[in-house]
């Protein structure tokens, strides 16, 4: 049985940092695609970060580029969010998200795993 569960979430002051974390389990996790999304309320869910397995090579949403860092630890199936310099528009619920190949990285259709999400909330 596949498992996502990430940790890590929270209430921060703008200009402050968090650092999400999903732990994988039931799966191959060196060979999948990893995945950080994210839904604010009356809003569709929207791609933040995302690592390949192959590679390791990494995507960005360009509103959090030079803010966030996405990593993965192969070895302890495990994939990490660092979020720096926070603004209220990052408030949302952040979900990890895993497939072995995400052809459309930025696409929640092209991920079959899904976590139940961690709530990330900035205050102003």
């Amino acid at each position: 049985q596949v498992r996502l569960v990430e940790s890590g979430g929270g209430l921060v002051q703008a200009g402050g940092s968090l650092t999400l974390s999903c732990a994988a389990s039931g799966i191959s996790f060196g060979r999948y695609d990893m995945a950080w999304f994210r839904q604010a309320p009356g809003k569709e869910r929207e791609f933040v970060a995302a690592i390949r397995s192959t590679g390791g090579r990494i995507y960005y949403r360009e509103s959090v580029k030079g803010r966030f860092t996405i990593s993965r630890g192969d070895a302890t199936n495990t994939v990490i969010l660092q979020m720096n310099s926070l603004g209220p528009e990052d408030s949302a619920v952040y979900y990890c998200a895993a497939d072995e190949r995400a052809h459309e990285y930025w696409n929640v259709r092209y991920y079959n795993f899904w976590g139940q999400g961690t709530q990330v909330t900035v205050s102003s």
